[in-house]
């Protein structure tokens, strides 16, 4: 089978370990720089080219979009659905876990516990912003931040509206969220594919950090989920459409809160604390779903 992995970073810990996984098993996985692929849009013939040929004959893909290029990473993925290739996260489901509005109005419709969380931009309300969300200390981010960067931690009222103020200043859209003291600066990763967790583990923010992400220095520790923890990190991602998700989970007195849902998880961390092989497991969904596909297809045809 041949399976395109959509990734800037050929040299990247988990596009490596998709290629090997995949290769193991017999597939032929080809790495296309989605940053640097083109799109002829036709009615009957859409392709996409990479390096000056096209990349045809795809049964899968593994997007693997950075942030910073989810719009054209989104199309590119949305190239190869027209041409009735598998996607393991649909375009769809891509650009709805990447709006950070959008999918934690969707988590809170579902009934998955979030924290209390308010959206805003260019606001002065920065005392009624506060309050809904339990006052300071608070958890400040920008729209758009990623591992780690773009995130405050306002412990006075005064430093909250302070960074509101700065955020306005440069015309950001911001969210505020409750501080969850008892977590303790930790945060849970579960990974998911299709209906089952196959893997996750604690990460823990260096002394004096709340952020807990690996690549700000945290450390990660093995962890053992509890039922709800499992069914809440289920529900996130089906509720999100995403079949391979990395769902972040924060322990709270109320229970567990879901953070965000990823779906380009990074494989490296939760390999080297688990001992499982993650890729591996992600390919055999892929070519599993593939078949199915492929059977709905003939059916349809």
């Amino acid at each position: 089978m041949k399976i395109v992995i959509l990734s800037a970073g050929r040299s990247n810990y988990s596009t490596k370990r998709l290629v090997e996984a995949a290769e193991s098993k017999g597939h032929t996985p080809v790495v296309v720089d989605y940053t640097k692929a083109y799109m002829a849009i036709e009615s009957r013939n859409p392709s996409v080219h990479w390096e000056g040929r096209s990349v045809d004959e795809v049964e899968a893909v593994i997007p693997r979009i950075a942030a910073r290029y989810t719009n054209y990473g989104a199309a590119v993925l949305r190239q190869f659905e027209m041409m009735r290739a598998y996607t393991a996260t649909s375009s769809l489901a891509l650009v709805r876990s990447r709006d950070k509005l959008r999918s934690m109005q969707l988590l809170a419709r579902a009934g998955v516990g979030i924290p209390k969380t308010v959206f805003a931009s260019q606001t002065s309300d920065a005392a009624e912003i506060l309050e809904l969300v339990g006052g300071a200390p608070v958890v400040v981010k920008l729209l758009e931040s990623t591992q780690g960067k773009g995130v405050v931690l306002a412990e006075t009222k005064k430093a909250a509206k302070s960074v509101i103020e700065a955020f306005n200043s440069i015309n950001a859209n911001f969210m505020l969220q409750e501080f969850i003291e008892e977590a303790d600066g930790a945060d849970i990763r579960v990974i998911v594919v299709g209906d089952k967790i196959v893997g996750a583990m604690m990460r823990k923010g260096q002394e004096g950090e709340f952020r807990s992400n690996l690549h700000r220095g945290g450390e990660s520790m093995s962890v053992e989920l509890t039922k709800k923890e499992q069914n809440v990190a289920l529900k996130a991602a089906s509720t999100l459409g995403i079949s391979i998700a990395g769902v972040d989970l924060i322990r709270s007195k109320r229970g567990p809160l879901v953070l965000e849902v990823n779906s380009s998880p990074g494989l490296e961390g939760i390999e080297t604390q688990t001992g499982k092989d993650i890729a591996g497991v992600m390919i055999d969904f892929i070519v599993e779903r593939t078949k199915g596909k492929r059977r709905r297809d003939k059916i349809g045809a």
